[in-house]
């Protein structure tokens, strides 16, 4: 459930994003570039959070 909540909301702030980069430039809004660039993301979130240890550190 949590990677569906992880794409879901990359999808949204990449599609906002996209949107308004798009419109700043004067270029068309393209939606399948900004769907492209979320699920590349959200791979990258996840990959980034299985490689982030969980033990805590101890203090040396």
């Amino acid at each position: 459930m949590r990677y569906f909540w992880t794409f879901f909301w990359t999808f949204l702030l990449v599609e906002m994003l996209t949107y308004v980069v798009s419109s700043m430039s004067s270029v068309a809004f393209d939606f399948k570039t900004g769907a492209l660039v979320s699920v590349i993301v959200t791979i990258l979130i996840i990959v980034a959070t299985t490689l982030i240890p969980n033990e805590p550190v101890q203090k040396h």
